[in-house]
């Protein structure tokens, strides 16, 4: 084994599996999917870590990979089926949208910055997963044209409740994320039945904040 597929296997059996992930989808997607090929190679040492890595530029916003055992476990609570229609927001380089692909039936995926987002098409693109639409987007806007969708991937943490993509969920949809509206922040499932949105928190979790997803500062006089 090569030494990134050695770090990718203790990643899932030191990580992933501990974590109470389950779903061999998930387990055999991440063993499949190359996380280094998302980072920038002057990190791609620290691609199987167990930490939020940055895979932004320098001059862009602070965007990251959310932590590999809190991405498996989002995505086991979401129960994406292989028929559902996903959307990955605030994809970053494209490391969630590729590991949903490879066993959900459609997956869009959106990013704010136009350069991870071009970044995130080639890594897909040199996977064989061009499929995967990714679009230059702001998080809180979703994909409002191709909605509804089965499930919503949020690729870190929200400080408001994300109205418009709750819209935007199929009757039966599952929106997975880490809300950080309260303290400490947890990682949630919302799940739109009969009109309505009801929410359940899955366990305690720390992501950074989506840009357009952060709470606005309020002013007292």
């Amino acid at each position: 084994m090569s030494g990134f597929s050695t770090a990718r296997q203790n990643m899932v059996d030191c990580q992933v599996r501990p974590s109470d992930v389950t779903d061999s989808r998930i387990i055999e997607a991440m063993l499949k999917v190359p996380r280094e090929l998302f980072v920038p190679l002057d990190r791609r040492a620290l691609a199987y870590l167990d930490l939020d890595l940055d895979v932004s530029d320098a001059e862009s916003t602070r965007r990251c990979l959310i932590k590999p055992a809190v991405t498996a476990r989002m995505l086991q609570a979401a129960a994406i089926q292989e028929t559902d229609k996903v959307l990955v927001v605030g994809c970053a380089t494209g490391y969630i949208a590729a590991v949903v692909g490879q066993f959900a039936s459609e997956v869009t995926a959106t990013e704010s910055e136009s350069t991870l987002a071009a970044k995130a098409r080639v890594a897909l693109a040199e996977l064989g997963m061009g499929k995967i639409a990714v679009q230059v987007a702001a998080a809180a806007d979703g994909d409002p044209a191709h909605a509804p969708y089965d499930v919503i991937v949020l690729n870190g943490a929200t400080e408001i409740v994300p109205e418009i993509l709750y819209q935007q969920l199929r009757e039966g949809g599952r929106l997975v994320g880490i809300f950080a509206t309260t303290r400490p922040p947890r990682a949630t499932i919302v799940t739109h039945s009969h009109e309505d949105f009801g929410s359940r928190p899955l366990f305690d979790a720390a992501a950074p904040v989506l840009p357009g997803l952060d709470r606005r500062p309020v002013f007292v006089f």
